[in-house]
C-alpha cells in the first residue's frame, strides 16, 4: 500500500525493504559488539575521509583519496582551488554531524552555506534559477520551478517532523534523500547535501552511522544511483530508491563488520612494529616495508603486518581500486 497524508511523498514498504531492515539491524549489532569504531580513531578518520572523497567524486571532483587526505591534513596539494575548497567545506560540514538538528530547515540552509562556502554565489540560500538533475551531460529530469522550492522544501521538513517517531529512520532518511534531490532546492551542492543529511538523520538514530562511509558504496554504484533516481521519477514514487539506499547501507555495514575482526595478538605486535618504521604521509612499496621489518616471506608479511594495518585504517593504499598493482604503495594515515 502507498502512504498518503496532507503532504506525503509516495512510497511502498516492500518485502525487500522489510528484509533489509532486519539484516541491517543484525549487522549493526555485530559492529556494536565489536566496538571497533570506538576503539580505533584512525578507522573513524579514514572512514570520514572516504565519505568526503566519494561524495565529492560523485559530483565530478577529481581529487584522489590521498589528495583529499592531504587537504584535510593541511598539506600542499596541487589541484583546482575550487575542488580543494570543496574538500575543506565538506570536512567542516561532516564534522558538524551530531551537533545539529537534521529535522530543522534553518539548519539545512546553514549547513549548505558551510558545504558551498566560497564556491557558490547562493551559498545557504534557495536557488533563484531553474535547475535539472544530470548524470554527466544527460538530463535525468528538470527540477520544479524555483518559485515552488521554498514551499516544497518546507513541506518535506514538516512531513519528516510529523513522521520521525513513526517511520523507521532507514526508510525516512532514504525518502528524504530522493525527495530532496527531486526538489533540488539549491543552485549547487544538492547531491552532497542529500547524502550528508541522510547520514545526519541516521546518526541521530544510531551514532555508528556518523563514521560509516555509505557514500563510498554509492560512488561504487554511481550509475545505478542515477538510474534509480530516474526510475523513481518515472514511477512517481521513491520505493526503488529506498531499496537501493538500504542495499548500499547494508553493504557498508558488512564491510565495517569485516574490519571489526581484530587481528591476533601476534599480528598486533607486528602492526606496532610496522607503525614504528613508517612515517606519516610517506609512500612505501611492499618490498621497502619488508626490508625495514626484516621479513622475507611476502605471504607472512601481508598476513601479519600489512593486511591488519590496512584493516584497522592505519595504512591506506595509494591505488585502492587496484590492490595488486605493481605501482602500489602504502601510506601511514
Amino acid at each position: 500500500m502507498f502512504f498518503v497524508s496532507e503532504y506525503a511523498p509516495p512510497f511502498e514498504i516492500t518485502n525487500k525493504i522489510i528484509s533489509l531492515l532486519s539484516e541491517i539491524a543484525e549487522g549493526l549489532g555485530k559492529i556494536s559488539t565489536a566496538r571497533e569504531l570506538e576503539a580505533h580513531p584512525h578507522l573513524r578518520r579514514n572512514n570520514r575521509i572516504r565519505s568526503i572523497h566519494s561524495s565529492l567524486a560523485i559530483e565530478a571532483n577529481s581529487l584522489s583519496v590521498d589528495e583529499v587526505r592531504g587537504v584535510i591534513d593541511g598539506r600542499t596539494v596541487l589541484g583546482s582551488q575550487t575542488e580543494i575548497q570543496e574538500v575543506k567545506n565538506a570536512y567542516r560540514a561532516y564534522d558538524e554531524i551530531g551537533s545539529f538538528d537534521p529535522f530543522s530547515l534553518s539548519e539545512l540552509k546553514r549547513l549548505h552555506g558551510i558545504m558551498t562556502y566560497l564556491t557558490v554565489n547562493e551559498a545557504g540560500k534557495f536557488r533563484s534559477g531553474e535547475e535539472g538533475v544530470f548524470d554527466g551531460d544527460r538530463c535525468i529530469f528538470m527540477a520544479p520551478p524555483a518559485h515552488l522550492v521554498p514551499q516544497l522544501t518546507e513541506d518535506l521538513f514538516l512531513w519528516m517532523n510529523k513522521e520521525k517517531n513513526a517511520l523507521h529512520p532507514l526508510i525516512l532518511s532514504s525518502v528524504f534523500h530522493y525527495e530532496f534531490v527531486f526538489i533540488h532546492p539549491f543552485s549547487d551542492g544538492n547531491g552532497r547535501m542529500a547524502r550528508l543529511w541522510q547520514t545526519a538523520i541516521l546518526s541521530q538514530w544510531n551514532p555508528l552511522f556518523k563514521y560509516l562511509p555509505i557514500e563510498s558504496e554509492i560512488y561504487a554504484f554511481q550509475q545505478e544511483y542515477y538510474n534509480t533516481i530516474s526510475l523513481c521519477h518515472k514511477n512517481g514514487n521513491s520505493t526503488a530508491f529506498i531499496e537501493f539506499m538500504m542495499t548500499q547501507i547494508l553493504a557498508t555495514i558488512k564491510n565495517a563488520s569485516q574490519r571489526a575482526e581484530l587481528p591476533s595478538a601476534e599480528s598486533s605486535i607486528c602492526v606496532q612494529r610496522l607503525m614504528s618504521i613508517m612515517e606519516y604521509g610517506v609512500p612505501y612499496t611492499a618490498n621497502q616495508l619488508m626490508a625495514a621489518v626484516g621479513i622475507r616471506s611476502r605471504d607472512s608479511f601481508r598476513k601479519n603486518y600489512l593486511s591488519p594495518a590496512v584493516k584497522l585504517g592505519l595504512v591506506v593504499m595509494s591505488i585502492p581500486d587496484k590492490p595488486t598493482s605493481r605501482n602500489q604503495t602504502y601510506i601511514r594515515t
